[in-house]
């Protein structure tokens, strides 16, 4: 398979606290990695793509750890998410090559997180945005932390690249009331409850 060859990183973290209502004791914090690479499959059908995701996993862990930092470490997290934009010279196909090395990285970092991590990608021009999904780490049903983090530039993707992209956030929604789950109630076995 072809290197990873990453044209540049962005590395951003927002700080919520409030949407208009009572300030919480505290905040919440989200943050995003994004990696935009070449595109090795730009331009052509391939039909052999799958060996590309094994290259992609150091990227995902070198991700996955500057997210921990930027946010104070791994019992900080309780969501996460990920996602890719593909260029216009690319296939969707292309994006889904994230979900294993994106994914693992951040639930290897966090060692305890059982949910599957949230994902969505698609084709898009240069300046695509993205809203990358969260939920939280251990239950998919805790309504409280269903959330998403836009990301995203204005050079990217160009036709021959992908965005990849990691999220990480320390909870909730900051004012959720939406019931279902509660984080005190989990039994983190299945992923899901």
């Amino acid at each position: 398979m072809p290197d990873v060859i990453v044209r540049k990183m962005i590395y951003s973290v927002e700080e919520i606290f409030h949407e208009g209502g009572p300030r919480p004791e505290k905040s919440l914090r989200r943050a995003a990695a994004l990696a935009i690479i070449e595109n090795p499959f730009s331009g052509r059908y391939e039909s052999e793509i799958q060996g590309f995701m094994e290259d992609l996993k150091p990227l995902g862990l070198s991700m996955a750890q500057r997210l921990l930092d930027m946010l104070g470490g791994a019992d900080q997290i309780e969501g996460y998410g990920k996602g890719a934009m593909i260029g216009e010279g690319g296939e969707l196909e292309h994006g889904a090559l994230w979900h294993a090395p994106g994914g693992y990285a951040m639930r290897q970092v966090l060692a305890n997180s059982n949910a599957i991590v949230p994902s969505c990608k698609k084709v898009t021009g240069v300046g695509g945005r993205l809203d990358v999904p969260i939920t939280h780490i251990n239950a998919s049903y805790v309504r409280s932390h269903f959330d998403s983090m836009e990301v995203g530039s204005n050079d990217t993707p160009r036709t021959n690249e992908m965005v990849l992209a990691l999220v990480m956030s320390t909870g909730a929604r900051i004012h959720d009331r939406a019931g279902g789950l509660a984080v005190a109630d989990i039994i983190g076995k299945d992923g899901l409850r």
